[in-house]
């Protein structure tokens, strides 16, 4: 009987999961699934490693299954699939961890608690991130459980780095920049000495473009800055987020539109970004594929955020050996990154256009002095890797 992690990653309105199988030095993906809609139409599918469908159910239009019904739901599934197998731990992604969690932890119920202080920093995720947590430490208290954070690859930017021109008091008080996707950066920082070896002794920066977008400079494959700040809503135009704004609109937002914290947050997070620009999606498929002038504003935009950032990256390392595309757009949008290297030839980066209608690995020519990379991401293997080792040594 081999052991095996499970990977749980919850959301507003899904639940995803991985169930990986230890082997020796090794961990094997055996199966991964979600369920979405979980309070408006319920749907739960899981693939197999090979990506082929093992089950599926749906519950109909207007069911509210919830975060436990789901959880049920897959706790079920998965003890029918591990007749050979036990789960002895199970892994968790959770936004925020603050200035005290700095890596992985085993969770308890005043962990959970000193996580639930976060929520302001995170009101997207953090609350449904802990939700899960909380039902397993309720029903299976003997089960083994890890936090890990997107907030902790971040924690060796330098303290520079992390200020804000605020009083010194905020600041002590935890105001100050955190950066996110750690787990992405993190990954892709553990196989990036197996795709370019002087990279990884040297300076890149990732670009983390999905419905969520980040970038992130890495020297030595440590994090020193992040576009990401206090909140996942600075930093580049996302799928709905607005990114870097003057707080001084906040502002003229509360005096001239009267508008509340409650409708500004709406705002920022859910009516901005690419969304908000367009009129048309959120969606940079639909994006690309539309003849709308909108559309071609909010890409003109999202791909000159991404050109400002990197020469404030490439100025924070002080030099640049690669750059690596990775998430849903980056790993998938030849075009995208095709605009993204060819704003970024002053810095030496030659794109392979061949290579990169093929998806790469590497996108840049041979003679390129910066290379580029499209490097699918891996968080869900991060955080099994991490659950292993510290239950290991526990």
């Amino acid at each position: 009987m081999a052991d095996a992690f499970l990977v749980v990653n919850a959301g507003s309105s899904s639940i995803k999961f991985s169930l990986y199988i230890a082997h020796a030095e090794s961990l094997g993906l055996a199966v991964r699934g979600q369920v979405e809609g979980l309070f408006t139409s319920p749907h739960f599918a899981a693939k197999n490693d090979a990506g082929a469908v093992v089950s599926e159910k749906a519950w109909g239009e207007g069911a509210k299954l919830g975060h436990a019904g789901a959880l049920d739901h897959i706790a079920g599934f998965i003890r029918g699939e591990l007749a050979e197998h036990r789960v002895v731990g199970v892994g968790h992604r959770v936004v925020h961890g603050g200035l005290e969690y700095t890596r992985p932890v085993r969770v308890n119920a005043d962990v959970v608690a000193a996580l639930e202080k976060f929520i302001p920093l995170a009101p997207l995720h953090q609350p449904h991130n802990l939700t899960p947590i909380r039902l397993l430490l309720e029903r299976q208290p003997g089960l083994a459980q890890v936090a890990c954070f997107d907030t902790s690859f971040h924690r060796t930017n330098p303290e520079i780095a992390q200020r804000f021109a605020l009083p010194a008091e905020l600041h002590d008080a935890g105001v100050r920049r955190y950066g996110f996707h750690g787990l992405s950066y993190e990954y892709i920082a553990s196989v990036l000495p197996q795709h370019d070896a002087q990279a990884a002794r040297g300076k890149t920066i990732v670009l983390h473009l999905g419905n969520g977008a980040s970038m992130c400079a890495i020297e030595a494959c440590a994090s020193i800055a992040s576009t990401m700040g206090f909140t996942a809503v600075d930093g580049l135009p996302m799928g709905t987020r607005t990114g870097a704004l003057d707080p001084g609109v906040i502002l003229y937002l509360m005096d001239q539109r009267g508008m509340d914290a409650r409708a500004i947050e709406k705002l920022i997070y859910n009516q901005s970004g690419l969304l908000g620009v367009s009129g048309i999606s959120s969606d940079m498929r639909t994006l690309l594929a539309s003849a709308d002038p909108r559309a071609k504003t909010a890409i003109d935009l999202y791909c000159y955020r991404i050109r400002r950032e990197l020469g404030s990256l490439a100025a924070a390392l002080g030099g640049l050996d690669a750059i690596v595309f990775t998430a849903g757009i980056g790993e998938n949008s030849a075009e995208i990154r095709a605009r993204v290297c060819r704003d970024a030839a002053w810095l030496g980066v030659e794109l392979d256009s061949a290579a990169n209608a093929r998806g790469g690995p590497r996108i840049s020519a041979a003679a390129s002095r910066v290379s580029a990379w499209a490097i699918p991401t891996n968080e869900e293997l991060m955080i099994a890797r991490h659950t292993r080792n510290l239950l290991g040594a526990a």
